[in-house]
């Protein structure tokens, strides 16, 4: 790719086999191994790997499929975290208690403990933060497993490009991988993007797209904690384990631009900084990221994102055609070019969108199809903003084929509570942050 948009990158290039694109149902051949197509034994066996509230979350969305599932095991990197996440799972209500089985035997901890968990099940929860998901991804395709893996997939290019690859080998077996980009699987987002794909504003000439909020929680550092420790707690403010918030939240709203344009960016740039969390709690990321990307075809999208108590808030996105107008602020809509509705979505008695992802995934597993395959758009909305970060960051205009070429790793070398994470405070504990016209990206 080059500044006349010679990278070809449509969403379609990249998403061909997912549910619309799969073109029929193909059985599984973890049907064969596990009985799912109607013989005596029909239990799908659940692995989360990753007990904080998301992956808890999650399982409990798994649990409460129509499916015979069980949990059989769990990983965690922290004892604590995997304890917690077990107990309130068998403290909710409307879970079935028989499909916890989970004992002292299959209870996993440290930084291999994700292996022994994929290794018992048919469906793996991916959900630790994010660094560590192309390494948790690869292994558990490699073992023949579905996975439901939450967003973002990784934090880096070289973890997107692993995502890729284990991505293809995941179709040639015929594994159902959804991420959890919950609009996918959102009634009213599924009905605007009908329309939208079906032509309702014409041709997308600009969008904007917003994840503007007061900010997450922040971990203080605790004494004893070796530096390695410290990050993980802390995890949010690190880029090797959280991509940035750009990339950790604001990855929804790119991505519905992606999908409505059925397109990646081909280039960005953009100015981001550290204007209200700037105490060395906050590690290293940006409070703020606006980022202008612009697609092969010439439509930009204007991209914010904000971690700044007491201003604007706002969480949706706008797309302007050459015949209309569509938002998801407030209520989704379309309207013509003059304001008039043409279109609208209540969506007062729509399905929980995350639990319409485990339903429609442990669905499609016990009968054998299969029909979801989500982690190439996963990927590439992933790199969509690692796109962004880089271009914040850097104060450069970056082109999308040459960061996704990058060979530029931020994982860390070693994997242990005593080996020294990417980045480390200086004397006074303050982390590097990335300085614009300066920062290297590539």
């Amino acid at each position: 790719m080059n500044r006349s948009g010679k990278f070809n990158a449509t969403r379609r290039n990249f998403v061909k086999g997912s549910a619309a694109a799969a073109g029929g149902m193909l059985l599984s051949p973890l049907a064969f191994q596990t009985g799912y197509a109607g013989a005596v034994d029909d239990t799908i066996k659940i692995a989360l790997v990753g007990c904080g509230g998301r992956g808890t979350g999650a399982t409990v969305q798994a649990l409460k499929t129509k499916q015979n599932v069980k949990l059989v095991a769990m990983a965690d990197a922290f004892k604590d975290r995997l304890d917690n996440s077990l107990k309130h799972i068998g403290n909710q209500e409307d879970v079935d208690k028989s499909k916890i089985k989970v004992k002292g035997g299959n209870k996993y901890v440290g930084f291999d403990a994700y292996k022994k968990a994929i290794d018992q099940a048919d469906v793996v929860i991916l959900a630790t933060p994010p660094g560590f998901r192309p390494i948790h991804f690869e292994y558990a395709i490699e073992k023949g497993k579905h996975v439901f893996m939450e967003k973002p997939v990784a934090t880096d290019a070289t973890g997107v490009r692993k995502i890729l690859a284990a991505a293809k080998k995941a179709k040639e077996k015929k594994l159902n991988v959804i991420v959890g980009l919950q609009r996918h699987y959102q009634t009213s987002y599924r009905e605007l993007m009908k329309r939208i794909h079906d032509g309702a504003i014409g041709d997308i000439v600009a969008a904007q797209a917003y994840w503007n909020s007061a900010g997450v929680w922040v971990k203080e550092r605790e004494e004893g904690q070796t530096e390695m420790e410290y990050q993980m707690r802390n995890w949010y403010y690190f880029n090797w384990l959280c991509g940035d918030h750009i990339a950790e939240q604001h990855i929804h709203n790119i991505d519905v631009v992606n999908w409505a344009k059925n397109a990646y960016p081909v280039r960005a740039q953009g100015m981001g900084g550290r204007e209200v969390r700037t105490d060395k709690k906050f590690g290293e990321i940006f409070d703020h990221h606006f980022v202008e990307f612009e697609y092969a075809d010439g439509t930009v999208l204007s991209s914010q994102c904000r971690h700044q108590k007491g201003c604007m808030n706002r969480v949706s996105e706008f797309l302007h055609g050459t015949k209309g107008r569509a938002t998801t602020q407030g209520r989704t809509m379309i309207t013509d070019l003059q304001g008039n509705k043409i279109w609208s979505h209540r969506g007062k008695n729509d399905p929980n969108p995350y639990q319409q992802e485990h339903d429609e995934l442990f669905a499609a597993v016990a009968n054998g199809d299969y029909k979801y395959a989500d982690a190439e758009n996963g990927a590439m909305s992933t790199m969509t903003t690692i796109l962004g970060r880089m271009a914040t960051y850097s104060g450069q205009i970056i082109d999308m084929e040459e960061a996704l070429k990058s060979e530029l790793s931020i994982m860390p070398e070693k994997f242990a509570w005593d080996a020294t994470p990417p980045v480390v405070p200086d004397e006074n504990g303050f982390y590097p942050i990335p300085t614009p016209g300066v920062t290297k990206v590539l």
